[in-house]
């Protein structure tokens, strides 16, 4: 039978604390809430300070697989196994550090427990309703879980661990398929910061057929009328994500004005300076209405080809220009038309851009593959995540096997 005990259980009563303002000149690392890769659950935004830039908030001591959980917001699951390169280093009060007590419980088991539906159904109901969703770290401590023998934790681990890798090698293929267009586009053109190639250039408004402002309407959840896209839905590397969507009902006239057609550009001109000149390409053949945070540009297609256009506005070179470029207020900057339609861009012959365009549509076709691999292996590792701590009765995994890469 299966122990059941609370998270106060099996960890060390008290995880030390450390103040690095005492020692001003001295370095130290600093971890906070914000380092935390919600999706991977790693920490991969770990900031080196000075001892008198520390934030008040930075006291709590780090050691080697202590588990960190957000206080703050539980329902976004902000934790992190602490890595052997942060070990004495320094994490935010908005943590509770979970540190095991080896003879009870594994650090891996709590972890993959910290990230377990069960866990966070239980702290999103802590927290139902409030203004500023937190817990505090004895609420933490006080969630129940599974203590199966030490040997039975390390099955579970490693089975877990097994179909994480899966996801992990899936992820890194993505990665290498997402660089595969800016890798193409510099192998045919060149970098346009220098343009190697010796390449006309003009000014991008030359070969626009027209650069026109979206829709202001107000979209709602409800499916009704057509989606609109907004910023949310195009990211920082150009790519157009409908995972989330909201609708917005407009009349005919309204729906030719701001609707989107195959190959026409997005450009994101109201963000802020960090992600204003988001370029996103429209490839479907889905009806749809860009939202008034957007310029659509439509290109001369006698001239240049939807896809060069896209890959260039999304270039290294074009990213710099961009961000000198936004002007604005506080968190907020802005590139007009105007000034859209002066940059300065190469222009290929037209049979190579086409030329390029294949290439990239089979990129794309690639990736969409690999965006289905992945999704498929989340989603076993989350099934199987959700089977190991359902219940109480650790045998539940006992004839699971994680899918092969």
């Amino acid at each position: 039978m299966t122990r059941v005990g609370s998270l106060r259980d099996v960890v060390e009563k008290s995880t030390g604390t450390r103040n690095p303002a005492v020692q001003p000149d001295d370095e130290f690392t600093y971890v906070d809430v914000s380092a935390i890769d919600t999706q991977q659950k790693i920490i991969n935004g770990a900031r080196l300070l000075l001892g008198t830039e520390a934030p008040s908030r930075a006291r709590k001591l780090l050691r080697a697989n202590d588990v960190l959980v957000s206080t703050v917001r539980p329902n976004l699951n902000a934790v992190a196994l602490v890595p052997s390169e942060l070990d004495g280093q320094v994490g935010s009060t908005g943590f509770c550090v979970l540190r095991a007590v080896p003879s009870l419980v594994l650090p891996e088991y709590l972890f993959y427990f910290v990230r377990s539906q069960r866990f966070m159904d239980a702290l999103a109901g802590l927290v139902a309703g409030a203004l500023y969703p937190a817990v505090t770290d004895s609420q933490v401590l006080d969630q129940e879980l599974p203590l199966p023998s030490l040997s039975e934790q390390r099955r579970m681990v490693d089975l877990l661990s097994r179909a994480e890798g899966i996801v992990r090698l899936r992820r890194q293929a993505q990665q290498k398929a997402a660089a595969l267009i800016p890798a193409i586009f510099v192998d045919m053109f060149g970098d346009p910061a220098t343009n190697p190639k010796g390449l006309d250039v003009v000014a991008l408004g030359d070969v626009l057929a027209g650069a026109d402002y979206g829709s202001s309407a107000k979209a709602g959840d409800e499916e009704i009328g057509l989606p609109m896209i907004r910023m949310g839905n195009v990211d920082y590397r150009g790519n157009v994500d409908l995972a989330a969507l909201k609708y917005v009902d407009l009349p005919p006239d309204d729906v030719a004005r701001f609707g989107l057609k195959g190959g026409d550009i997005l450009f994101n001109r109201t963000n802020s300076k960090e992600l204003v000149g988001k370029t996103g390409l429209w490839i479907g053949d889905r009806e749809a209405i860009l939202a008034s945070y957007f310029i659509r540009l439509r290109v001369d297609e006698r001239l240049a080809r939807p896809f060069f256009v896209w890959a260039f506005m999304n270039t290294p070179h074009m990213k710099r220009v961009l961000f000198e470029t936004a002007r604005g207020a506080i968190g907020q900057a802005n590139i007009n038309s105007r000034e859209l339609r002066a940059f300065r861009i190469p222009l290929p012959a037209l049979d190579v851009q086409v030329r390029f365009e294949a290439r990239c549509r089979d990129v794309l076709a690639l990736r969409v593959q690999q965006d289905q691999a992945t999704a498929k292996a989340e989603a076993a590792f989350q099934a199987l995540l959700a089977k190991a701590f359902a219940s109480d009765d650790p045998s539940r995994l006992q004839a699971v096997e994680p899918a092969p890469a």
